[in-house]
């Protein structure tokens, strides 16, 4: 197996090439549409937008989900908002710099002619959810909204109060329904997909066990689409739904998908930081808080003052101080960064020391408290019964987590992987955020995939190819399912000492520790020792209960677990090969004076994409080189 990276970027203008790009595309005619048959897996904003949409052109869909209905996707839970160029506020704002704001706070690790078409694009997003009724926050005399999030000094953002993901997700809820209703979309709720069936180099389908019976079932497909989301959740602790997993991209990437910069994961700066052992998920507080919060700590270490107590003078708005010209809106990663450092500094907040406060007193006072419950009554009310602290009368007290991976599958200018007929689109590619997402972005990106992107895309494949190549009678079809089902067999018969959670947690602390906020040399071959003592020790000594024919949960998470254990290993292999600081890849070795990121443009300006070689063997890496036209990359500052 060899794989082959083209980027198949087109050639022209930069602004012109999406558009070029379409005009030129392979077709399918629309009377040959219905005889190709198209699996989507996965039901979020990039999979329910990319299945209503190909079916809505005449496809023939299938849509898998592991939950039991689409709207449960974790993209549901998204809060803040969904950017677009649309300039309603007359500040400045533009497709360029969009484009350019984008690059720039991923660190100048992305390809730019994709980054360039999603920011082309997100304007006709926010007209597709508008005519599908999505409630966003309209200013009173009627026209949308807009605010700011980080990384930026234009407001571009949409929103729908605190709730931006739901509404999103219903509206192309509602458009896979009318799909699901028609007949041209077969729904599979409750179905996880474990495998990739690969033929002469092709993708023709999936193996997937229905959740509730256990059965394992083969699915064969002209072309396959993944919309399966991040992989957070290796942390453990995350802000994640506990499905969230790698399983869906990591079985393509055993299959031959090239799998690019794992090792960028994205930090949230704010989020409700842990209380105890206990916890088995974290919660995010959006980011749109940051455009009135204002965050501080006390100005000397071991303050333990409640904060109403600390004067003014002997606060320090440590963000507001570092980065004047965005403030408390600097990017996520280095909020997140700094947050740690005054917090390891013994300046840290509440229990253990582990937050920062974010302060409302002064927005309330300037704006008043209705103002501010409009815009964050319900993260407002959702923080109080989590806390049990009242955040208009008292700080809200946050600290970093994992939120968002922007490594996923390689995927070229159509977001087709290297393996022909595969496509990944949003969170599961690598695309378009380079080395940090700015806020805001991950709906645009998913939605941009799904509606926009690989509706067209996936002709120019579907084109060359004769429809129903294969059924599930072949050969490659029936060894997927007996590896598969050997795979359950192996977790149930181990019937060890420990639960699958425990060793989570213990995977989860070891990657937060050497492979999360920050990382170094020593630290990640600790982390690849301890990682493959851990997998070893999980296969020998896993409790798996229950029986595999039938609803069990400890069953689905043994799985996932497993496949944690292995794309760890390939994380810390990305993570040290990477000798350079750019943007959430923070290698201690490599900072300046002032701690911010150090890149090294010459020996890293590529996408690292990685060839799985075995279970425990060094993956292979292989590189695309990133040219910049349009942009030249600097040193990225926010001051």
């Amino acid at each position: 197996m060899s794989v082959a990276l083209r980027s198949q970027v087109p050639s022209g203008p930069l602004e012109t090439k999406w558009a070029r790009h379409r005009s030129e595309i392979r077709l399918v005619a629309p009377a040959n549409k219905r005889k190709y048959h198209v699996i989507v897996v996965g039901s979020g904003l990039a999979g329910a937008s990319a299945a209503a949409s190909l079916a809505d052109l005449g496809y023939d869909v299938s849509c898998f989900c592991f939950q039991d209905s689409p709207r449960r996707a974790h993209s549901i839970a998204a809060q803040g908002g969904i950017n677009a160029a649309k300039n309603y506020q007359n500040d400045g704002d533009s497709v360029f710099r969009l484009f350019y704001d984008t690059i720039k706070g991923g660190d100048f690790r992305s390809r730019e002619a994709n980054v360039y078409r999603l920011a082309e694009v997100s304007a006709s997003i926010i007209d597709q959810c508008v005519a599908q009724g999505v409630p966003f926050a309209r200013e009173y005399g009627g026209l949308l909204a807009n605010r700011s999030f980080g990384g930026v000094q234009v407001s571009r953002t949409f929103y729908a109060r605190g709730q931006t993901g739901q509404q999103l997700l219903l509206g192309a809820y509602q458009a896979l329904a009318r799909q699901i209703g028609r007949g041209a979309v077969k729904m599979y709720a409750r179905h996880e997909m474990l495998d990739l069936v690969v033929i002469e180099g092709r993708a023709r389908g999936i193996i997937a066990r229905d959740l509730v019976t256990g059965k394992i079932n083969a699915h064969a497909a002209d072309a396959v689409v993944l919309a399966t989301g991040g992989y957070s959740n290796i942390f453990y602790l995350s802000t994640n739904a506990k499905g969230c997993n790698v399983t869906a991209i990591w079985r393509a990437h055993k299959r031959g998908a090239a799998f690019a910069n794992p090792c960028f994961t994205q930090i949230h700066p704010t989020c409700i930081p842990p209380t105890g052992e206990h916890q088995s998920k974290l919660t995010l507080m959006s980011e749109s808080l940051r455009n009135d919060g204002r965050i501080w700590v006390p100005g000397r270490a071991g303050d333990e003052r409640r904060p109403e107590e600390i004067p003014e003078a002997e606060r320090d708005y440590y963000l507001e101080r570092l980065y004047p010209s965005f403030g408390n809106l600097a990017p996520r990663d280095i909020a997140s960064r700094r947050a740690k450092e005054v917090c390891d500094q013994g300046r840290g907040v509440g229990p253990g020391g582990s937050g920062v406060y974010l302060d409302f007193r002064d927005a309330i006072g300037r704006l008043g408290r209705h103002v501010v419950g409009e815009r964050y009554g319900n993260l407002f009310e959702m923080y109080e019964r989590i806390t049990g602290e009242n955040p208009y009368t008292v700080p809200m007290r946050i600290y970093p987590a994992p939120h968002y991976t922007m490594g996923g599958l390689w995927v070229d200018y159509n977001l087709m992987s290297t393996v022909a007929g595969l496509y990944v689109i949003g969170e599961a590619n690598f695309s378009d955020h380079g080395a940090n997402r700015l806020g805001a972005s991950a709906l645009m990106q998913g939605l941009a995939d799904g509606y926009f992107i690989v509706p067209y895309t996936l002709g120019e494949h579907l084109a060359l190819v004769k429809p129903g190549g294969a059924d599930t009678s072949h050969a490659a079809f029936r060894q997927s399912e007996r590896e598969v089902t050997e795979r359950i067999t192996k977790l149930m018969a181990v019937n060890g000492r420990r639960s699958v959670d425990t060793f989570h947690r213990e995977l989860g602390r070891v990657m937060w520790d050497k492979c999360g906020m920050s990382r170094n040399a020593q630290g990640l071959r600790e982390a690849l020792e301890r990682v493959r003592c851990l997998r070893e020790e999980f296969w020998n000594d896993v409790y798996v209960g229950g029986g595999n024919e039938d609803l069990n949960q400890a069953l689905e998470r043994a799985g996932r677990v497993a496949d944690f254990f292995e794309f760890a290993e390939e994380m810390c292999h990305d993570a040290l090969q990477r000798e350079e600081s750019c943007g959430c890849h923070f290698r201690e070795e490599y900072q300046t004076a002032e701690g911010e990121a150090k890149r090294d443009d010459d020996r890293f300006a590529y996408v690292a994409a990685w060839e799985f070689s075995g279970v425990g063997n060094p993956p292979v890496l292989h590189r695309e080189p990133l040219a910049f036209e349009a942009v030249h990359p600097s040193v990225r500052s926010y001051k």
